[in-house]
């Protein structure tokens, strides 16, 4: 009887560690290769769509994306800051409105209007607008936090993207060192940035990473003092985990 039981205890624990190792693959595997697979067959639809309208208008995300805060059942901070409950953090930006109240809920590829690309990395990643979890940051895209400027425009063109599974575009952004282009695609448009400065660790409250002028409120004397145009890439660390924030900065070439 005791020999029975001792066999069933270990059936239901082999059964248990297959189950939770066949999750594990397809948390960090399976999900990777389909977020990454759609991530490039948008890239490749945006390019082809560009490609067959040369004479059409020029699609720029607005000058200030709308103020709109993610919901607390978004995950939209998982990889990137928690905005204050009363209004996006780089909302406002200097000389420039808040843009139109936000429309209708539209799917990740309907929001994706420009491809970040970085030489250093390899990475040829479609940028969507916001930063919801579900429908964008999941889609192996990087999402450009509500309130911040647009590409090419001054203030602070503010992204937020997988570190790990999810397609893990930001996955290796801590390689990027001063000097590195970070070149954003849009429409009939190209912007290129300089990688300035790198934030190793901060909190995900650090709200001021993506403000018109990027600085850190947690770590005094990180980021930037004076109005430009910037960009700012923002990511979880240490990996696999999302206990704090690693930031990278640059500024546009002229």
């Amino acid at each position: 009887m005791f020999a029975r039981v001792l066999w069933v205890c270990a059936e239901v624990i082999t059964t248990v560690g297959v189950v939770v190792a066949l999750l594990v693959v397809h948390q960090v595997w399976w999900t990777n290769r389909q977020a990454a697979a759609a991530a490039r067959e948008q890239v490749r639809a945006l390019e082809s769509e560009w490609a067959g309208s040369p004479s059409g208008p020029v699609e720029e995300a607005p000058d200030v994306l709308p103020s709109v805060v993610p919901s607390a059942s978004s995950g939209g901070a998982e990889h990137g800051v928690s905005p204050s409950p009363a209004r996006s953090p780089a909302a406002g930006a200097p000389g420039r409105g808040s843009g139109p109240a936000p429309g209708p809920a539209r799917t990740a590829r309907e929001q994706a209007y420009a491809v970040l690309r970085i030489p250093r990395l390899g990475l040829v990643v479609p940028v969507a607008q916001g930063v919801d979890k579900r429908t964008v940051l999941d889609k192996g895209y990087a999402g450009q936090y509500p309130g911040t400027a647009r590409p090419g425009a001054q203030g602070n063109f503010a992204l937020a993207g997988h570190r790990n599974t999810h397609g893990e575009p930001f996955r290796y952004i801590n390689r990027l060192r001063e000097g590195d282009e970070l070149i954003v695609d849009v429409q009939g448009r190209r912007y290129v940035y300089v990688v300035g400065k790198v934030l190793n660790e901060t909190t995900e409250r650090d709200t001021g990473v993506i403000a018109p002028v990027p600085h850190s409120v947690v770590k005094p004397g990180q980021g930037y003092s004076e109005p430009g145009a910037y960009i700012t890439l923002t990511t979880c660390t240490p990996e696999y985990t999302s206990k704090y924030r690693l930031v990278v900065w640059g500024t546009l070439r002229s």
